[in-house]
């Protein structure tokens, strides 16, 4: 029987807070929360701010709130965009005249300059004119966007060494999906072979801050020099080298597979079929961006892609700021998307390793069904692709859970981007293939209403969230919507502005969907905790799930352990720079085998031949 993918960790920071222990998701439905909860939350919320005051204070709290979720944007100043105006100078008399340092001087002197030395300072004359930037600032159109909680500086947890903020949220977010297992690495990495084990991570967009992308384009512009490290940081697939080589060590497989805003579910996609396949035991799986910058900010605004302070404020009625917090309304009257950063790792194994290792199980994957769009007009504009996938997804849910439970135990978490031309097509996408498979009333959320869209990671926090609605038995409603607009497609699905109750054991399964720029879509089957236990009870018998349970005691109160510290803040980022470094002498090598220190099993050299009869 094929192998089943479980989650068995998840952590990561997005603008709700941090992910592992469900606090993120937590922040979405704070107001549905039992005491308790709701003081673990804020607990975890003050501890990632770095803040002084006591999280039970009520001032405390109301800071918290305000800064956290999609607000105006803090992480440069939205009024004084810094940019260089292009100008020429010249003089009434026809010559024009200025000082410079001679160090100062162009390496190629123009046309025209007469120059003479003193001292160092050059006099230069030129007839004419002369073409030069002066500095000069804007204010940008778009002020919102979906920020990580103020006050959280994942640099400042470990040497960082002048990271991308990109990486450092990476370094972070895989940090911490591992600290949320309950299981040692050391020890996942002595019952598996090295090359059973995968890293998929990636970004969409890439590093484009100064220490990424950002100085590689811009800095000989500016009278800056590019660093050696700018392009090499700047890839897309450095989220998973940094891991690799800092976090975890692996020597396993890897690689990051890009599809603008279903990333996260590409990777997904091949982490899972490599278990189903019997290639890996355990998979890590996740995507980290950092886009929050004028330039990325600028790319899509130009595109009119963002929601503008000026429409947003003429969607309103109204003059002035807008409302920031209101910037992202899904399936609602709207007019563009609100940017994000985030970091969202998973760990997934196949279900024999999770029992044999009393691993916590938080739900599994299906599949995930991954299509292009065909010829298209446009490269942004819409397509079929998402259709198929949907329609697969349906398909496999239904094979799995059966029918009944399809039409009656199931709901969608929707890209909802918040754009006019995403409500309209994915309403229809959801609605066709829901009244196809005689869905009705088919639940639909649509969580970028809180937290924004961060391009690569975006179907990671649509998961992570999945599992937070089968932890607490919530649904977060779409708060940004006053109503769905009118040419939203909803004769067989349900939008709803506020919280959906639900019964956990009466879910058994979600679909994940993804509508990428560029004609990328993806969906995937995630299947409750519940409908897996009772699966995987069924599928190793009543011995084996008890030995599971006893040996998973002692693993769901080291993860319990783990939140405890991480909220008192004794908890950091695993980084090591320059730790178990190895060559190829301190490997064992034979024709049949190589023995890797700190692996407990080899890797085998002794391939079957797939094309023999």
């Amino acid at each position: 029987m094929t192998r089943l993918p479980v989650v068995v960790g998840f952590g990561g920071v997005n603008p709700a807070g941090r992910l592992s222990a469900h606090h993120a998701y937590k922040r979405l439905i704070v107001d549905k929360l039992n005491t308790r909860d709701t003081d673990s939350l804020y607990a975890s919320l003050a501890q990632l701010m770095n803040l002084q005051l006591a999280a039970s204070d009520a001032d405390a709290r109301e800071y918290i709130d305000t800064h956290t979720l999609i607000r105006k944007i803090e992480l440069f100043d939205t009024e004084h965009v810094e940019l260089q105006k292009r100008v020429e100078l010249s003089h009434s008399s026809g010559t024009l005249q200025f000082n410079i340092h001679k160090k100062q001087l162009p390496d190629n002197i123009p046309e025209g300059w007469k120059i003479s030395e003193q001292d160092g300072i050059c006099t230069v004359e030129v007839t004419g004119k002369v073409k030069a930037l002066l500095p000069d600032t804007r204010a940008s159109k778009v002020s919102s966007a979906g920020q990580v909680p103020t006050g959280f500086d994942p640099g400042k947890l470990y040497q960082s060494r002048s990271h991308p903020r990109g990486l450092q949220l990476a370094v972070y977010g895989a940090s911490d999906a591992v600290g949320s297992m309950g299981i040692d690495w050391q020890q996942l990495c002595d019952s598996v072979k090295p090359d059973e084990i995968g890293v998929y991570s990636g970004s969409a967009v890439g590093q484009m801050d100064y220490h990424g992308n950002g100085a590689l384009l811009k800095a000989a512009a500016i009278g800056k020099r590019v660093s050696s490290k700018n392009i090499a940081l700047g890839l897309v697939e450095m989220p998973g080298d940094f891991i690799n080589a800092y976090v975890l060590g692996n020597v396993g497989s890897t690689g990051a597979v890009i599809g603008a805003c279903a990333t996260y579910l590409y990777n997904l996609n091949v982490g899972i079929e490599e278990i189903k396949q019997g290639k890996r035991r355990i998979v890590v799986v996740g995507n980290s961006e950092a886009g929050i910058i004028p330039e990325v900010i600028d790319g899509f605004s130009t595109m009119r892609a963002l929601a503008e302070d000026g429409e947003l404020c003429a969607l309103d009625g109204i003059e002035g700021e807008p409302d920031y917090r209101r910037s992202c309304r899904p399936f609602a009257n709207n007019c563009g998307f609100t940017l994000s950063e985030a970091a969202v790792y998973t760990i997934l194994m196949d279900d024999e390793l999770a029992l044999e290792l009393g691993a916590n199980i938080h739900a599994s994957v299906a599949g995930v069904y991954v299509n292009a769009d065909g010829y298209k007009k446009s490269i942004p504009g819409p397509g079929i692709g998402n259709y198929i996938t949907v329609g697969k997804a349906l398909g496999l849910t239904r094979s799995i859970i059966g029918d009944a439970a399809l039409k009656n135990r199931t709901y969608i978490h929707a890209h909802g981007t918040g754009t006019p031309q995403n409500r309209v097509t994915e309403s229809h996408i959801m609605d066709e293939l829901a009244g196809a498979f005689g869905i009705q009333n088919w639940q639909v959320a649509a969580i970028k209403a809180y937290l924004g869209h961060p391009m690569g990671p975006a179907s990671g926090d649509q998961l992570v969230n999945a599992l937070g609605t089968w932890a607490y038995g919530w649904i977060p409603g779409i708060h940004t919507m006053d109503s769905v607009a009118e040419d939203v497609s909803q004769k067989n699905l349900n939008f709803s502005q506020a919280h959906v109750e639900i019964d956990p054991t009466t879910v058994d399964a979600t679909l994940i969907n993804s509508k990428g720029f560029g004609g990328n879509n993806a969906t995937g089957v995630v299947l409750s905790p519940g409908y897996t236990q009772e699966f995987l009870q069924k599928k190793h018998g009543q011995k084996a799930w008890s030995n599971y349970l006893a040996r998973n005691e002692p693993v769901l109160q080291a993860s319990l352990n783990y939140d405890l510290e991480t909220i008192a803040g004794n908890t950091r980022p695993i980084y090591k720079f320059g730790k178990g470094v190895l060559e190829g002498k301190d490997l064992t090598i034979s024709s049949k085998k190589v023995g890797i220190p700190g692996f407990a099993h080899s890797v085998s050299f002794e391939i079957t031949n797939p094309f023999a009869e």
